[in-house]
């Protein structure tokens, strides 16, 4: 049994890989903290694979040669850690690197609170700049502040989804909220076993959300840990493939508004996207781009009306 497995999903940043490693090693000797890594590697194409073995030997690596998506992969590596049974899974993005302390407060935050099913950190820049790493569940606001020109003193607002910058002062206390952002999740194992890990719908984007609004539903909290700080450089996947990942986002946000939303806001949300679409595709010079957004358009055209519910992701089980 130990008290932390991490799980690292990892698509060609092989150097980003490597400094968080470094980072989560040196936090496990620093806490006291019995913890293991799983990195699952989703055919890159940088030399990742090769790199780990001969500098991490230690690492528990699941190399697949085929991309999943980041929900199925990181169910893949709760699965594996299971047998270990961890009291908590870290999922945590390859582009970070802790703080001294981060996990040890991430884990005293769960531990001091039986009602907490998932934690997050405090988020920064590469260059100690704040981000916001919480966030409320997505509405028609945050799609309007997207997609149009809105009042700029308004973008750090509940209206967006955001929580109060001064709530994240380093030596605050956790406070609840709907989601973290998916490049920092300390989740509960018995939490990850009952609502059944990420939804594998989800290619990329939104499946943390998805993921947060079930937990919630099942009656656990969720909070952000504000002396858990760590650095997020942020996006170093998906800006090797930036069109496609516009694709990608909007795809995911049409599905977890069908799941997620009635029949009314649903209907709303379709209206808001398409016009502001068609509104990208009139200012973009990108062909690419171009193509993108009318792709987004038609995803968005043909999302069904009805709600489905949440569609089940792959089971974590312990193993017996």
């Amino acid at each position: 049994m130990i008290n932390v497995a991490v799980i690292i999903v990892s698509w060609n940043v092989r150097d980003y890989l490597v400094k968080c490693l470094s980072s989560v090693y040196t936090e496990f000797k620093r806490s006291g903290l019995q913890g293991e890594i799983w990195v699952v590697d989703n055919a890159s194409t940088d030399g990742t694979v090769n790199l780990l073995a001969d500098l991490f030997p230690q690492v528990h690596l699941l190399a697949n040669d085929h991309n999943p998506g980041f929900g199925a992969a990181n169910n893949q590596g709760m699965h594996a850690a299971a047998a270990c049974k961890p009291q908590y899974y870290f999922l945590l993005n390859p582009d970070t690197v802790l703080q001294p302390g981060a996990l040890k407060e991430l884990v005293r935050c769960l531990d001091e609170r039986p009602d907490g099913g998932m934690a997050g950190a405090r988020l920064v820049y590469g260059d100690g700049r704040f981000q916001h790493s919480a966030f409320t569940f997505p509405g028609l606001g945050q799609l309007a502040f997207d997609l149009f020109p809105l009042p700029a003193r308004l973008y750090e607002s509940r209206l967006n989804g955001r929580y109060r910058r001064s709530l994240y002062q380093r030596h605050g206390k956790p406070f609840a909220i709907d989601h973290p952002l998916g490049a920092t999740m300390l989740v509960r194992a018995e939490v990850a076993e009952a609502t059944k890990g990420f939804d594998e719908n989800y290619h990329m984007y939104c499946e943390e959300i998805d993921w947060s609004w079930r937990v919630r539903a099942a009656g656990w909290k969720i909070y952000a840990v504000p002396t858990a700080e760590i650095v997020h450089y942020g996006g170093e996947s998906t800006r090797q493939v930036p069109a496609r990942s516009v694709v990608h986002l909007w795809r995911s946000r049409a599905q977890l508004y069908q799941q997620h939303h009635g029949r009314m806001t649903l209907a709303i949300a379709r209206k808001l996207v398409v016009r502001g679409m068609r509104r990208k595709v009139a200012q973009t010079d990108d062909p690419e781009l171009k193509r993108a957004y009318e792709e987004v358009i038609r995803i968005w055209q043909q999302t069904p009306e009805t709600v489905d519910g949440a569609a089940p992701g792959v089971p974590v089980t312990s193993s017996k």
